[in-house]
Parts: C-alpha cells; structure tokens; sequence
C-alpha cells in the first residue's frame, strides 16, 4: 500500500495530512538501502543458518554487538587516513557533543567487546563470529549498498598458519554446503612491522616519480598510505600498477616462512588457492596473510564476496593486551548476487494444514482447532476475508497447502474430521486428536 501526504503548517504546528486525491510525496526506501521481501528473506535465512551450522562444526560462537561505537574506535582500529573513516563513516554527536559512528565493518567492535569483558584472561584461543548491517556512505554500485550485511569471523589467541588455513577450509565447506561455484581464492601476504616500512617507502618513491601519472585518489594515498594504491580500481592505474615491485620480493625471512606453511597447510587441506603478490587488504590493521575470494559474476573491479587476513597488532592498538588475531567478512548482498536465482528450498511459507469453514459456528470451531494445531507444532491456516468455501479451496491450491480439512456442523457434532492430502486426494476421517499425527506423519 502506498501513502502519499501533504505537510501543512497549522497554527504553528507541521500537520500531516492524508490526501487520498492530491498526492504530492512519494516516500521511498532511502538511497543506498534496500527491502527483503519474504521471498528473498527465506534465502537469507538458508545463508544464516549454513553459517551457523558450518562454523558450530569448528567450535565458533556467536558474538553481538551494537550497531553504533565511538567514533574514536573505529579512527584507532581502521586507521584516521582511510577512505572510510575520512569519507564513508556516518557520524553523528549526542547532545554532550561525543561523536559516535555507524559500525563499517564489524571486526573492531568485535575486538572492543573483546577487550571490554575480559575474555584474554580466559586464555586459550577464541573463536567468534556475527551477523549484521553494517554502514558506509559510498557511491550505490551492484552488490554494494550503504547498508550492508556482513558474516564475519574473528579467531583470536594464535598465529600459527594451520589455523588461518582451517578458517580457509571452513569458508570452503560453507561454500560447498551453499553450492556456490566459480569462487577463486587468491592469498597473499603483505608482510610485517619490521618488512613491510621499507617497501612501503619504496612504493612512495616510485609513486612520486610519475605522481601525474595517478588518479588523483592515488596521488593522495602515496602520501598517506602507498599500500592502499595497489588496491585501486581505476582502469587508467591498472597498467602503473603492473609495473610496481611486490612485497613478495621484500618479505622478511620470518613472513616468508610463515606464508609458506600457510599454503602447505592449504595444500594439505585440497584447498584451491591462487597468489596474487598484489592482493591488500583496504584496512590499516592487516599483517601478514592476507586474502579474497572473487567471483566472475560480480564484474572486474567490485568482485570480492568475502576478504580477510592476520591483524595482530589491533588489540593492543585498542588498548588490550599483545593478542593475534586472524579473520574474514562476507558480503551477504554480495554472496545472493553469485548464488542467482535458485529454487526456495524452504517450505515455511506454504501450510501444513488449510482449515475450511462453513459458516461462522465452524468458523470459531476453525480458530480453536488452528490454536492447539499450532501448539502441536503444526502450520495452520485459516481464511479471514469470507470467501465461500469453493474460494477457500482455490486459496488452499495457491498456497500450496499439504493437507486441508473442511469443517461443518456434521464434524463438529461427532467429532470426526475429513483431512484430505493434497498431493493425491487420499482421504481419511480422524478425531481432533489425530489430526495432528497424521499431518506429521
């Protein structure tokens, strides 16, 4: 339904009046965002619970947290110089003028809650992850919204390779349970504190040497943060950037040997995998292993569905204790572009059960019979718009029901009623009792 008004200012006051003739504004979801409707949404919740099933298999938790932080959070954790905390955060002030931000990605927060409750005393390693919206104000684009949803996951307490292969392996399976195909998983590694300043200079200097050459975002992140320039996606900057050195060939010996057990670990695993020496994380907290998995259906620039790597130096930039972590994030928006049109697997919305009447003493007789149905775990459904029973019937097809049941005054004055199974007619005759088992049966 669609409801236009008119802003009137009476007596001082704004009035907003229903005009059902004189329509002068239109309100529409706001640009950026978007509605899931019960179809989609039916898909959404199969992605959800394939991430919770798969993830329980490898002892992860769920972790929620609020949709807002301080802003200084996420200036500490993303980094004060990127695009997304100059550009794309929304930020707003409370009425004591403290700054707070729309969560744009969800690893810092998680990493605040982290800290926050103490849960490094515990020791050991800790295995999270979330599902929720997340916000940036960016320009709209195909599969990027500026409320977006992310599964993500955090695994903290170790550094060892074999555990980023196994989160690797794990995004794999969910993958598969989802049947998702044509994903590539390109790994890299951007190396460490100690390796990765002196290419980082070494990539401001020869950025320096052709500055006109650049985009102009390029240009301002060759000052700011030069690792940033190898994740652009401007056609012109392509060809620049092919002729740039890798971090792979200034590696300290420690980042090599680590990326090297990694991708044996991998291996082991018969997890497909593709290097890519220019592949960077566009977050300022990202150490060693880094890595994406594209799909060809996204387009050739904004074809990332899920993006992660080692970040072991962020909990203490939030002022806990020295902990490494290692994580990802998947688009969901992203993920049901690649997935395309599929059949609904779910049966939620059709019912188990359509209960017709008669007239309104069978009515009520229906309202009764569907209450304690639904307390028996039954899908029980019933008309409310008067339509006659041949109409009821024609609504019992189009949902889909599994069986339907008419009532009258003969079965409500012996107590037997008529289940018919929908499929292929057959007919039998039970008690109020029975209905419930042979519905499930």
């Amino acid at each position: 339904m669609e409801i236009y008004w008119e802003t009137r200012i009476i007596r001082g006051f704004s009035d907003l009046e229903y005009r059902g003739n004189f329509r002068t504004m239109k309100i529409k979801s706001v640009r950026g965002t978007h509605d899931l409707l019960p179809e989609a949404t039916q898909l959404w919740q199969e992605i959800e619970a394939a991430a919770r099933h798969n993830f329980g298999l490898y002892g992860y938790a769920e972790l929620r947290t609020p949709i807002f932080e301080e802003t200084e959070l996420f200036a500490r954790s993303i980094g004060a110089a990127t695009d997304i905390v100059q550009k794309e955060m929304y930020t707003f002030a409370d009425s004591k003028g403290k700054t707070f931000s729309l969560r744009p990605e969800g690893t810092a927060s998680v990493v605040r809650a982290f800290i926050e409750h103490g849960l490094h005393h515990d020791g050991g390693i800790h295995r999270l992850y979330y599902i929720g919206p997340m916000f940036r104000h960016e320009r709209p684009q195909k599969g990027r919204y500026r409320q977006f949803h992310q599964i993500g996951v955090e695994v903290l307490g170790s550094d060892h390779p074999a555990l980023e292969a196994e989160v690797i392996e794990m995004l794999h399976r969910f993958f598969e349970h989802l049947e998702v195909e044509g994903l590539e998983l390109l790994v890299n590694s951007v190396g460490c504190t100690n390796c990765r300043p002196a290419y980082i200079q070494l990539l401001r200097e020869q950025l320096n040497t052709q500055a006109s050459d650049w985009c102009s975002q390029c240009r301002q992140r060759a000052e700011t943060n030069p690792l940033r320039v190898l994740d652009c996606k401007t056609p012109d900057c392509q060809p620049l950037i092919e002729k740039l050195p890798t971090i792979e060939e200034h590696l300290c010996e420690e980042c090599r040997r680590h990326f090297s057990r990694f991708r044996n670990y991998l291996d082991l695993q018969q997890v497909p995998y593709r290097v890519d020496p220019r592949l960077v994380r566009g977050l300022d907290y990202y150490v060693r292993t880094t890595f994406e998995m594209v799909s060809d259906r996204l387009g050739p620039t904004q074809n990332a569905v899920v993006g992660g790597g080692r970040y072991d130096g962020l909990v203490e930039i939030l002022g806990g204790p020295a902990t490494r972590g290692f994580g990802f994030a998947l688009g969901i928006e992203r993920l049901v572009t690649v997935m395309g049109e599929r059949p609904n697997k779910s049966q939620s919305v059709a019912p188990d059960l359509f209960l017709g009447f008669l007239d309104d003493a069978s009515f009520e007789e229906c309202i009764q019979l569907a209450s304690h149905l639904r307390g028996e775990g039954i899908h029980a459904y019933l008309d409310f718009q008067g339509r006659s029973l041949k109409a009821q019937m024609r609504l019992a097809n189009r949902l889909g029901s599994r069986f339907t049941c008419v009532v009258g005054e003969e079965e409500m004055t012996s107590g037997r009623f008529p289940l018919k199974r929908m499929e292929d007619g057959h007919l039998v005759t039970v008690t109020r009792e029975e209905i419930s088992v042979q519905v499930k049966s």
